[in-house]
């Protein structure tokens, strides 16, 4: 058992990612499928889907995993920020820009989980997930 999923989820892509596999396979749950959204929202993953394991009880998200023309993952690095020991809260004027715009940053606000652009955008604040570049 894990304590953290979303620490799990980012763990398997990196690990997946560092190990040139094309998919990875993670048991599912809404908040990592909102998170994944977000991911091939913004061109960080080829695709994602939901899949039934056998006896129907359990759901496993299947992410398919995005390479550059020179085999490289598009992930080069993804992040955990706040954990469970340590929540981050951030307010829309403090929102951090990963790389000077060239990353994103996952925040989990009451409009659902969005980028640090949207965020920015929509003026909301929230809990900061990850970081993406």
């Amino acid at each position: 058992m894990y304590n953290d999923p979303i620490s799990d989820l980012l763990t398997r892509i990196r690990n997946a990612c560092l190990a040139g596999h094309s998919k990875v396979e993670i048991p599912s749950s809404k908040l990592k499928v909102e998170l994944v959204k977000v991911l091939q929202k913004e061109g960080y993953i080829r695709s994602y889907e939901l899949r039934d394991e056998e006896g129907g009880q359990r759901k496993t998200l299947r992410v398919m995993l995005k390479y550059d023309e020179n085999g490289y993952p598009v992930i080069r690095r993804i992040r955990r920020v706040s954990r469970p020991g340590l929540r981050k809260y951030v307010k829309v004027d403090n929102l951090p820009r990963v790389l000077n715009g060239a990353g994103v940053s996952i925040i989990s606000t009451n409009k659902g989980l969005m980028t640090d652009r949207e965020a920015r955008k929509a003026r909301v604040s929230g809990e900061l997930l990850c970081q993406v570049y």
